[in-house]
């Protein structure tokens, strides 16, 4: 079964992997593997490469369910985008 493979690099040095704070350095490279194995679902496998903040590259893998015949939400991701509160307000 084939994947689309998404490569992406050039990234600054003051960037985190994900919320919890994980670092990114301009060394990074990230693979992003987007799979269907079945018609109602999404496979996404994240590899992590960075020399600098890591001692190997590290992957996670995202399933998600596919909801058919709905509208899709938009999300927007702009730069220095301050992270809003949450309903407990942190």
């Amino acid at each position: 079964m084939g994947a689309l493979v998404v490569r992406s690099n050039g990234f600054r040095n003051d960037l985190w992997a994900d919320l919890t704070g994980n670092p990114l350095t301009d060394a990074a490279t990230i693979t992003e593997r987007f799979r269907r194995p079945t018609y109602g679902s999404l496979e996404i496998g994240v590899t992590v490469d960075d020399a600098k903040a890591y001692t190997a590259p590290w992957t996670v893998t995202i399933k998600q369910h596919l909801m058919l015949d709905t509208d899709l939400l938009e999300f927007v991701c702009l730069e220095n985008q301050k992270f809003q509160p949450d309903a407990a307000g942190k």
